[in-house]
């Protein structure tokens, strides 16, 4: 199985909005199960396909202790939402960056699995926070938008200077 390269910020191609997945064929199966062994190797807990520069609408996730429980979620829509939480939030496609993102606490999700079978279901907490985060990808928005513009700036200056080490190195 092949690692994919994640994206990161500030690349351009993280803005590009997904399009709706239709075609749900052998290369789909092999892209899932890429995005899967790419993320746990990072290590994360959900990747969208917009972070491996795949534009479609699919995302990735498994916020279990074991790593055992994989989620795949396909043209997903939060359809219902309440309540707010604060969570530190990091991001594959920001490396080393945490920072407090107020997000809904209870969300209702209509997705598809990865064989194009339809799902609706209700997540709280991690998992909510996680698939609110994933679907932001997709529309082309990171976690860093909702900071200030300060520290948006202050998070991509951290970025380079750490691009910068890791080439010199």
């Amino acid at each position: 199985m092949n690692r994919l390269q994640i994206l990161e910020y500030p690349d351009p191609r993280l803005r590009t909005k997904a399009q709706p997945v239709s075609v749900f064929d052998a290369a789909l199966q092999t892209l899932i199960d890429a995005m899967f062994e790419t993320m746990y190797a990072a290590p994360g807990i959900g990747l969208a396909a917009s972070q491996v520069n795949v534009h479609k609408q699919l995302l990735v996730l498994d916020v279990s202790e074991e790593k055992d429980q994989p989620m795949v979620l396909i043209n997903p829509k939060i359809v219902a939402s309440e309540g707010s939480q604060t969570y530190q939030e990091g991001c594959l496609s920001v490396p080393g960056v945490f920072a407090d993102v107020e997000r809904a606490d209870r969300i209702v999700v209509e997705a598809l699995d990865r064989h194009g079978k339809a799902q609706n279901f209700e997540a709280d907490g991690l998992l909510a926070v996680c698939i609110q985060h994933e679907i932001d990808h997709l529309v082309g928005k990171l976690f860093v938008d909702y900071l200030s513009p300060l520290k948006r700036e202050l998070v991509r200056k951290k970025l380079d200077k750490q691009r910068r080490a890791a080439a010199e190195a």
